[in-house]
């Protein structure tokens, strides 16, 4: 997207303006290995000249971190991850069902046609859950997840469209349980947002949440089909107090690593190094 060469293209006549590149999973091999070709073009004639001359990197992960050094980059690389703002603890009264929730764009990458698959494995045991699956269109992919739900005849399943602001944050909040079953994520917002809202989740090693395991905030799991299935059926059979407790464990791991007054202060710091020099940040990976 010509937003990523711009910026490239103005520093370069400034020797006193630093330019700072976010990649935000654009480098991770899934995300280039989707429309192959169209990127291989951009990134040789106009993406890649605009970023090389970048001063420094800014990446969400560790793995993002690694995507960055296998393209060749030797730049220094801050990783700090995405901030969060943490929302007063409010979660309504049980309701007939409980929900899983999927909330995101609806794209292939985030593996929604994964988690109908695990759906139709799992709903008949599991008749006191529904599946929600909220977000907004991303490139027609809906037209082939509704289908596919149509020729499963899958039940208990709402669609609920694109969900922004305060009903965003109350779908979090209705939810018992998150997923997230994504092949490539540089952070994975969502799973920020669900955990601030007290809900625990189930995300897949493409996004960096091995954090949500070691703390008892959720599951994270491998990519793929069996996992999902076998993961479903372990935490849709967790007594509601579990899932609660999960919860309240999450929402602590985001508000101690994840606020926002942080994650802004790490940046002004990493800024004012990349300016005026001195100790070099500890997030901050040079080599």
């Amino acid at each position: 997207m010509m937003p990523n060469v711009y910026p490239g293209r103005v520093c370069r006549p400034f020797s006193n303006c630093r330019l700072v590149v976010s990649p935000h999973g654009t480098f991770s091999g899934w995300a280039l290995g989707f429309h192959a070709m169209r990127k291989k073009v951009f990134w040789r004639l106009l993406q890649g000249p605009a970023v090389r001359g970048a001063e420094i990197f800014q990446a969400t992960s560790e793995g993002e971190y690694q995507d960055i050094r296998k393209l060749g980059f030797v730049q220094p690389v801050c990783i700090l991850p995405n901030g969060i703002d943490v929302p007063p603890l409010l979660k309504p009264s049980a309701s007939v069902r409980r929900r899983l929730l999927f909330l995101g764009r609806i794209h292939p990458t985030k593996g929604v046609t994964t988690l109908l698959r695990a759906w139709r494995a799992i709903q008949h045991r599991f008749r006191d859950w529904e599946l929600h699956i909220a977000g907004p269109d991303d490139g027609g992919h809906l037209e082939e997840v509704q289908a596919l739900a149509a020729n499963m005849n899958l039940e208990r399943l709402v669609f609920r469209g694109p969900l922004y602001g305060a009903d965003k944050l109350n779908a979090y909040r209705a939810a018992d349980l998150f997923v997230f079953p994504t092949h490539s994520e540089n952070f994975g917002m969502a799973v920020a947002e669900a955990l601030a809202a007290g809900t625990p989740v189930i995300v897949t090693r493409g996004a960096p949440w091995s954090a949500v395991q070691r703390e008892g905030a959720g599951w994270w799991i491998e990519i793929g089909l069996d996992s999902l299935v076998a993961c479903l059926e372990e935490a849709l059979g967790a007594s509601p107090n579990q899932l609660a407790r999960m919860g309240l464990s999450g929402r602590e791991l985001v508000g101690t690593h994840y606020r926002w007054p942080r994650i802004a202060q790490q940046c002004a710091l990493t800024y004012r190094w990349l300016l005026e020099g001195g100790d070099t940040p500890t997030w901050v990976k040079l080599n």
